[in-house]
Parts: structure tokens; sequence; C-alpha cells
């Protein structure tokens, strides 16, 4: 969302990176986004970038960086320092050891030296530590850009909303379309008004920074005030002409300070009159009079804030009711974490957008309110069950309530519910939270262990049907949504053997990452919900690499590595198929055009050799970073040596992978061959580490053989 604003903002060669944008272009068009982006925490001015494993690396580079040029020798300034290297661990030591730097180079220079201002300094400096290298860089916004000049300090609601998470939700709900065609806005628990106020910027064309007295590149030396000026002058027009032709804004809370707070801040950012606020209860709710049609958005309070979820069903559940009686024609959107209580408003949402607020992973989910639209109800009584269901009723249920705290803390949305914790009912329960254009579905994947021979076909076939009717219920998932298949080892041509021809394709989401899963067609779904910790792992590890995923299937992987700021991606498998789901699921996540980004369709080994080749030659540079997930076993007549077994392959394979590695670089090695042996001796020339532990989830803690993971670096 950042990156489109920040192209309409005139942003040359924007880039995604974990956490942030980069882009290029004129002083004026940084003074630009700092003054209109409604979704930007701050604006960053690259400096210099250079290794910092120590002290006195950190000190060196800083004195390299000419900063006479940009703060006054009888200026100030302040440094945030963030993140840590080999050999800095303090982030208020760095800090503090960047500072000396700057100002004995100044004060070698000049006979003066800067003094330091914790609050509004004239030069705010970031430094990021991070892989034994720092990165220096001007704040030209010197505060968060959230704060906008319209709330003191403290002025705010229990549980509130960041202005700029609140620009994204109101972005995220289409509020910049519905205003445009005069819509009006409502809030029906709007809190300190956040979502108001900044409907009411949005809806006026009004720069989100104008009301801003303090910006951190007034004092720099390298500051254009003409260029700055003549920016503001335009903002102010375009303010003036916005607010001539404002649609209605209105908001309601129970709270009498609530609306208080809602008025002042109102009143602050020059909309008084503009707004209009109202203590009211959510069940008086009803559209404002002379509104046809328009947007109710609003931040309900979620488990994780002020109570568990099943407490505040009935409020979200109201809310729909509410919708549905005075509302028919309008938009919605809702900002909550808990997906659950976006299905108790009872419509159908058309989509779902994920957003972080601080630690907490919610969703903005959008509906088109109209009977059309009315979820049919999942709540069911549940049929008459035998002894053996009822225990495995209780058991997913027990399951479920056990692991639901850590999936809502964790923002895990598709996770494994049940493992043939009963001898009985030898089945994998895998519950999906749709996302995206699935969001609000929810569906059960149950895969049956083959049952051994001595049980009778009758008797497997009545647990199994007993297991899909129970995981419908405890679940509350759909008939229709409950997938079930036969699972036993595959050989022969794949792992991943068709046991359907649908086609049909449901949206999740993981780790604020979207993904493509089919739920029908294989005994693999796409989505290796065990895999999930390493997945994070490779984030974590890719920034700034050259990443390689081999056996990549749908290329999970390799989006996580594109979030995590690799800066090129080589993805390889034998299947043409799963290189198009792989393509797929990086421009589901706005990494389709990466620079950098390529795709093989080849036997892994064949290519391994290849690339080492190539490496070697100086055609191609090494990697810093290659995740290697082999099949436990395939056979194609593709590859090079028609069969592939990774107990007997492996030491070739990881021999050869390593050594696509620059100096530091490291090998991702995992295998779902619970049997597996690494041959650690016949890989001599290799540091080997075996974090399985560490990356097992808790979903997956009863099978802790459910994969083996290994770090592997050059000895």
């Amino acid at each position: 969302m950042l990156a489109t604003e920040i192209r309409a903002l005139g942003g040359a060669d924007v880039c995604e990176t974990r956490s942030a944008v980069t882009f290029g272009g004129p002083l004026p068009v940084g003074y630009r986004v700092c003054l209109w982006s409604r979704l930007a925490s701050r604006v960053l001015l690259a400096l210099a970038d250079f290794p910092a494993a120590t002290a006195e690396d950190l000190y060196a580079g800083v004195s390299e960086v000419p900063w006479e040029e940009y703060v006054s020798p009888e200026g100030t300034l302040a440094i945030d320092a963030t993140g840590t290297t080999s050999g800095l661990s303090n982030s208020r030591f760095s800090a503090q050891k960047a500072k000396d730097a700057i100002v004995d180079r100044i004060r070698d220079r000049t006979g003066v030296r800067p003094s330091v201002d914790l609050d509004r300094p004239d030069v705010r400096v970031n430094l990021r530590l991070a892989r034994d290298r720092a990165t220096l860089s001007l704040d030209l916004s010197g505060a968060p850009l959230h704060e906008r000049g319209y709330r003191t300090p403290g002025e705010q609601a229990e549980a509130p909303l960041k202005e700029n998470l609140a620009a994204a939700v109101l972005v995220s709900a289409g509020w910049p379309e519905v205003a445009a065609a005069g819509g009006a806005l409502v809030d029906p628990m709007c809190g300190s008004g956040t979502l108001l106020v900044e409907g009411a910027l949005i809806a006026a064309d009004q720069a989100p920074g104008l009301l801003r007295e303090y910006w951190g590149f007034t004092g720099w030396l390298g500051h254009d005030p003409n260029a700055w000026h003549e920016l503001l002058d335009e903002a102010d027009g375009r303010a003036e002409a916005g607010r001539a032709n404002m649609p209605p804004i209105m908001g309601f809370d129970a709270d009498a300070s609530a609306i208080e707070l809602t008025r002042a801040c109102a009143k602050r950012a020059g909309f008084g009159g503009v707004i209009s606020a109202e203590q009211r209860e959510l069940s008086r709710l009803a559209a404002p009079g002379g509104a046809s049609t328009g947007l109710v958005v609003t931040n309900p309070p979620y488990g994780v804030r002020l109570g568990e979820a099943a407490a505040l069903q009935p409020l979200y559940e109201t809310l729909g009711q509410k919708l549905l009686a005075g509302f028919t024609g309008w938009r919605a959107a809702v900002f909550t974490s808990d997906e659950s209580l976006a299905r108790a408003i009872g419509l159908r949402s058309t989509s779902a957008r994920t957003l972080y607020n601080g630690a907490i992973e919610a969703k903005v989910y959008r509906f088109e309110v109209s009977q059309e639209r009315v979820r049919a109800q999942v709540r069911r009584a549940p049929a008459a069950r035998s002894a053996g269901a009822e225990m495995l009723a209780n058991r997913i249920g027990k399951n479920l309530r056990h692991l639901g705290k850590w999936a809502r803390r964790e923002g895990v949305t598709c996770l494994r519910v049940y493992d043939a914790d009963l001898p009985e009912y030898a089945v994998a329960v895998d519950l999906y939270e749709g996302s995206g254009r699935d969001a609000g579905r929810r569906f059960a994947h149950v895969a049956e262990y083959a049952p051994p021979p001595e049980i009778p076909p009758a008797v497997a076939e009545a647990r199994l049907a007993d297991a899909t009717q129970v995981v419908a219920d405890v679940l509350e998932v759909a008939p229709d949504d409950v997938v079930v298949k036969v699972r036993m080892r595959q050989r022969g041509t794949s792992q991943y053997e068709r046991v359907q021809n649908r086609g049909e394709f449901v949206e999740v989401s993981e780790g604020g990452l979207r993904f493509e899963v089919n739920l029908y067609d294989y005994l693999d779904t796409g989505l290796f919900l065990d895999h999930r910790p390493v997945r994070a792992m490779v984030r974590e590890l890719a920034a700034g690499t050259r990443f390689c995923n081999l056996f990549a299937y749908t290329g999970t992987a390799s989006v996580y590595a594109a979030a995590g700021g690799a800066r090129a991606i080589s993805t390889a498998d034998l299947s043409e198929k799963y290189l198009a789901w792989a393509r797929r699921n990086m421009e589901l996540n706005g990494f389709g055009e990466m620079k950098g980004a390529r795709y093989f369709a080849t036997d892994a080994l064949r290519w391994l050799a290849e690339e080492r080749r190539r490496i070697v030659e100086g055609l191609a540079d090494p990697y810093g970073l290659v995740f290697c997930d082999p099949p436990t076993y395939s056979s194609s007549q593709k590859m090079t040596a028609r069969t592939f077994d990774v107990q007997r392959d492996h030491v070739r394979l990881i021999s050869d992978a390593a050594a696509l590695l620059e100096p530091g670089g490291v090998l991702v090695f995992s295998t779902n061959l619970r049997t597996f042996r690494l041959d650690a001796e016949a890989l001599p020339h290799l540091s080997i580490e075996d974090i399985t532990p560490a990356t097992v989830p808790p979903d997956f803690a009863r099978t802790p053989r459910i994969h083996q993971c290994f770090l592997v670096r050059g000895a």
C-alpha cells in the first residue's frame, strides 16, 4: 500500500523491502512524501552503509561521513539506533558511539561541536545495525509521521489506532473512492475519533502533515526552504478547495468521554463543523438522514485487548443486525484480529487485508451490505454421536482451546488441530482460515492415515464419517468446506500425487503474506504448515542476500525471502505447474515484477551442477542463502538420475548446494523423512547444526519428528 502511495507522489524506482519502501527522486519528492504520506511512519534519507561488527568499526565508519555538510556546529542532533551486530548488542551504546564520531569530526574541522537535543533536534540521525553492517540515514520526518498535530500527548481512548494505521484501514476499506462519489462516513464505535479525522483529511484532499509544526529537515544544512514552501502553498490550496465540498462524517460511541475526545480532535484538525460526534449505544445505530450511501467503518474491541472473543461476539452480531436494518446498499469495513468475530457479523466479506496493530496481526474485512451477502450460519445442533465420536469432539475442542491463544497471539490462521491423538481416529486435521478473496470462509482438511489391514473396511469408513461430522461441528466449518483425503506414503513419480482434478485454489495468509492453497487435488495443499518457523527463519536470514530455493514446490520460501529483503531470488523446481503456482504466490504479495527473480523448470541436481560451474567461472555470483527442502522420494524421466532418494542422495545434494554459498553464507536443509539420518562424517568440510527442535511449531509438538532441519555453513 505504501509503495502504491509513494509512486502516486512521484517516487521513482520504488521497491518494497521488509517493513519499508525505498524510492528515489529529487529532494522535493522526499518533501512531498513527508507532507502527503498517510501511511508511512518515517522518511529516511540514506547517507552511508558500511561494515560495523565492532564499536571501533562503527566509530570509523560514521567518522567517514561528511557531517559538517549536514549539521551546523552550533546546531543540535539526536541519534536513534536499532538492531545489533556481533560486537554491538546495546542500542544505547551504539547511539552514543555514533554521536561521539559525529561531534568529534565536526569539532576537528570547525573547532565547535553540536549539542544533543533528544526532543526536537536540528538533525535526527537514524542508525540501523544488522548482519554486521550499519546503515546511516537522516530522518527527514524528525518525529513519527503519525503525529499529525491534531492530538495532544495522552489524548486518546482505550486501545487507540495510530493515525497512519487508521488511514491504512480507510484506504483498505475503499473510503477514497466512496468519498469522491459523495458517500457518507460513519463510525459506530469511534473512540477518540481517529478514523473520522483521517477520513475527513482524505475527503478534503488535505495533506496529513499540514498541521505539523516540526520537521526533521528544517535544521539540516541541505534543506531547500523555497521548494518546501512551494509544496506547503500547493497543499494549502488543495485543502481549501477540498473543504468546500465535504461529505457527511459521523461518529458514535457509548462512552461520553470518548465523544469529547473526538470533538476536541476534530476541532483542532479544523473539522469541528464537519465531523458530527454523538454519544449513542450501538443498539441505536441508524444511517444519517440525507445520506443514501457511504461507508460504515469501525475498529471494535477484540479479544486480545479487552476480553475473550466469546464475550464480544454479541457486539459483532448487533453490528451486523444494524447494518442490515439501516445500511442496505452501503459498504462496511471492520478492523479486527479475530476472524470468528468477523464471522459473527453475519455478512460474507468481499475481501480482507492484513495490517498490523503494533504486534497484533489484524484484518480489514470489507462487506457489501445486502441480504444477498448474509452468511449462512454454520452453527447447528450436532447430530447424535457415538461414544468414540464424542471423545474425538472433546479432544479436538481441547486442542483448539489450547492452541487458540497461541494462534491469535502469533497471527497464525492455518494450523494443525489434531493428529491421530486417539488411535481409533487416525486422521490429521488442519484448519485453514480464508483470506483476501476468500476472507470469511473456513476450511478443514482431513487426511486419513491408511488403516491397518486388520481393521474391517466398514469400521474404518464409519470412523472417517464420524470424524468428518465432528470436524464440521467443532470447527464450525460448512460441510462442503470439509475436505477428506486418504494419506499413504507416496512413491513412484512424485510425493505430490493428484487425487482430484478440481483446480480450485483458496487464498490464505501466513506471517502477513498471502498464498494460494489447493485443498482438493493433492495430498499436500501447497503450504507445509509444519515449516512455518522455517519460512520465518528464511525471512530473517534473507536481507540483502542472493537467495536460492531448491525443490521450490509452490515457492512459499521464495515469497518469504522476498519479504525479508533478498536482492535476487532463484526458484528451481522440476514442475512447470508448481513454478506457475510459485509465480502466482509472488504476484499475490507484490513481488511479481521483482528484479532479480528468476524461475527454473529443471532437475534441481542438474541445475545445481550447472550453477556451481557458472559461479566457479565467474559467470554468476554465489548465494548468501540457500533453502533446500527435497522430496523424500521422486522419479521422473526428466531427471538425470531418474530417481531421487533423500536418504541415499543427501550427501551429494548438501555438498553441491553448499558449494553455491558465498563466505559466511547459510544453507537451510530440511526433510520430512522421519527416519532420516544425516551422514555428517561424509561432509567433514561443512559445519552442520541440527536446529530441528527450534523449527517445530506448537501445533506439531505431538509429532516432533514431522521434519528435520539443519543449518549448513562452510567449515
